[in-house]
């Protein structure tokens, strides 16, 4: 026993002394790696300085650095199908579906979460509960392995005491010996000092800076919202009639009628004669009660017209208004015509074009003659007043028993028309009264022509007409002989007693209201029928002339050649000056076809000819132009009335020149086309002039 106490002594002294030992090996090693961790964290620091490069990166400039490049990121899933088709209730018919959805999904995992504010959340909260309260309580059974292993250790523990009993005293000074060196190596390692903090890692820069970031989301599908509401309730009526009901109805009106028969017998003579001077209509009860309505909203039912019509023609009024036409910059001197509106009436589809005239105070308004040009196809004809306000229908309708040949407004009463008939009379219509009959009219009586009037004027108050039969008559017994048969006349814009008479025979007679038996003077001026005479609205000296033989002729009545000649390679119907220039004029030939010259711009060739009439068999006849607006009218044989537009090239008007006004006014208008004229004058006419 003391041999193995001693051992056991021996033992315990050496166990201390060797894990002292430990323990300083262990401070020292791990100093050792301490140091070697600080110098791998600097020679790291060191390559993390040092750029970083792949080994197939391209080699950027500085300048190619810095530029900025844009990169747009979208949404869209390029496999998503762009041709579905869905069908839409509201509109009953199937609709390519424009927006899709452009979600792609790359990865999906069904977890077994639930939400705790779920039904089995709640379940499994209060489970969780109940079994953390029930741990502490239970202890739970040592196993026979922990019972042997216990019983070991305090048997161990039983000997130990033993053999510690008899050397307490060499125990007593180990331990001191021991506590002492603990304290030393407690104080060394204090002494040491810590770890250097290890150095962050730094992350690399980006090369390419790049800056801007930006993100799209999906646009938000558009709904469709709708309601419904119940029908109108409807109600059937039906009733049964007899002969017997229709003959009680008629027994009844005339019984009414008889008695406000009696009535208007039963007035005082006093009564009836006061009416009749006032004028007064007698009219029954029942065409009262239908008048009286249909006079009040006679008005309003004009105005709403002209605001639907305006409504429905509104890109063309646009175009009257605004439109100028651009292209006229790269055609040189070159024109165009512009259509805007048709003006046509059903009952005058078989009815030609026989006369245009502008009313001379509402610039909007004009009237057309209706008739026919062969002789061998005569019936009714007609007077329309249209306004470029109301294209759809007429503003005045008159109908006559026969054909329309000629008509014209005066100058003074703008509510007066003048017309001559194919029957060689002559009626005055009133604007301002509510009939469709003329206000005069002439018979075989007070003289009327056996002959068409080919044409007739509005001369203050007086009317001039000129028939067929080679005869022109006028006021004061003014009648004159011509020795052919009389197609067209024109008085004289200043001059009022001097006038022009074109013939059949293609001969102009000029001649004065002072001699009524001889004339001024005789033009050979055409080979065929002339058509048409006018006088320039701005020189007193010039005036135009057309015929069938092909040609236009500008004149100046004081010579008997004429100034100026156009062949047009068709006959010619009719030809107008422009009220803006002295030097534009236009013409209409029968192949369809609408010329417009300027004289000043071009002497020898029209600036614009375009075809108006497209359907075959058909002819244009009149032209005329509006006295304020840069448009024209055009008539053709099937009862068509087409408005064009002049191109700026067709109206063009003195440039302004800088610092300088631009004259303008009749003289300026005379002047230039006297210069025109002097051009072409032949010597000896100069003289005399």
């Amino acid at each position: 026993m003391p041999a193995k106490a001693a051992d056991k002594r021996r033992q315990d002294v050496s166990g201390p002394s060797r894990g002292k030992a430990s323990k300083a090996g262990k401070a020292g090693s791990k100093k050792r790696d301490e140091d070697a961790s600080t110098e791998a964290g600097d020679a790291l620091g060191d390559l993390a300085r040092a750029l970083v490069k792949s080994p197939d990166q391209l080699e950027l400039t500085e300048a190619e650095l810095k530029q900025e490049i844009t990169r747009t990121l979208t949404a869209d899933n390029p496999q998503a199908p762009q041709n579905i088709v869905r069908f839409s209730f509201k509109e009953r018919e199937y609709k390519l579906v424009d927006y899709l959805d452009q979600t792609a999904i790359h990865f999906s995992l069904n977890g077994n979460l639930i939400p705790k504010d779920s039904d089995e959340g709640r379940r499994q909260s209060i489970r969780s509960n109940i079994e953390a309260e029930k741990a502490p309580d239970e202890t739970p059974a040592e196993t026979s392995e922990q019972a042997e292993i216990k019983d070991e250790e305090q048997a161990g523990d039983t000997e130990a005491a033993g053999e510690e009993e008899g050397g307490e005293e060499e125990g007593a000074a180990e331990e001191e010996a021991e506590a002492a060196e603990a304290a030393e190596a407690a104080e060394a390692v204090e002494a040491e000092e810590p770890p250097p903090p290890k150095a962050p890692e730094k992350k690399l820069p980006n090369q390419f800076n790049f800056i801007e970031r930006a993100s799209t989301t999906p646009f938000n599908p558009l709904r469709e919202k709708g309601c419904q509401t119940e029908p109108i309730p409807s109600l059937n009526f039906s009733a049964t009639i007899h002969q017997w009901d229709i003959y009680d109805a008629y027994v009844e009106e005339l019984q009414r009628m008889e008695k406000a028969k009696e009535k208007e017998k039963s007035k005082p003579q006093a009564v009836k004669k006061e009416e009749e001077k006032r004028g007064l209509r007698k009219l029954s009860h029942v065409e009262v009660q239908h008048v009286e309505p249909i006079t009040r909203v006679a008005k309003a039912a004009k105005i709403a017209e002209r605001m639907v019509n305006l409504n429905t023609f509104d890109d063309i009024a646009q175009d009257f208004k605004y439109f100028e036409d651009a292209s006229d910059e790269f055609r040189a001197q070159q024109g165009t015509l512009l259509p805007l509106w048709n003006f046509q009436y059903e009952k005058t589809k078989k009815l030609a074009v026989t006369a245009i005239s502008w009313n001379p105070k509402y610039k909007d308004l004009f009237a057309v003659g209706y008739g026919s040009y062969d002789f061998m196809k005569q019936g009714h004809g007609m007077v329309l007043l249209y306004t470029l306000k109301n294209p759809s229908f007429p503003e005045y309708i008159f109908s006559s028993d026969s054909g329309v040949m000629c008509l014209d407004f005066n100058s003074e009463h703008p509510h007066l028309i003048a017309v001559g008939f194919y029957d060689g009379n002559v009626a005055i219509y009133n604007l301002r009264k509510e009939t469709s009959q003329p206000s005069y009219k002439s018979s075989a009586e007070s003289g009327k022509h056996s002959g068409p009037v080919w044409q007739n004027e509005l001369v203050h108050m007086d009317v001039i007409k000129l028939s067929g039969e080679g005869t022109m008559q006028g006021p004061e017994g003014l009648q004159l002989q011509t020795l052919g048969c009389g197609t067209s006349f024109d008085f004289h814009k200043k001059i009022d007693y001097l006038f022009l008479v074109g013939t059949e025979e293609g001969k102009i007679y000029k001649c004065s209201k002072s001699y009524s038996s001889q004339f001024l003077d005789v033009f050979e001026a055409h080979h065929m029928a002339v058509d048409t005479i006018s006088w320039n609205p701005f020189h007193l000296k010039v005036f135009i002339s057309c015929s069938s033989d092909w040609t236009v002729k500008i004149w100046d009545h004081t010579i008997k050649t004429p100034m100026f000649v156009y062949d047009l390679s068709c006959a010619v119907g009719d030809v107008a000056w422009s009220p803006y220039s002295s030097t534009v004029f236009a013409a209409v030939t029968t192949d369809g076809k609408a010329h417009v010259f300027d004289l000043n711009i071009n002497k020898h060739e029209a600036l614009c000819t375009q075809l108006v009439v497209t359907r075959k068999k058909n002819k244009t006849t009149h032209i005329q132009f509006n006295p304020v607006f840069p448009i024209i009218t055009v008539g053709d044989e099937r009862g068509l009335i087409t408005s064009l537009k002049l191109s700026p090239n067709l109206r063009k008007m003195p440039k302004e020149k800088k610092g300088q006004e631009v004259k303008k006014g009749p003289e300026v208008e005379m002047a230039k086309l006297e210069k025109l004229l002097s051009l072409v004058r032949e010597p000896e006419a100069k003289a005399e002039t």
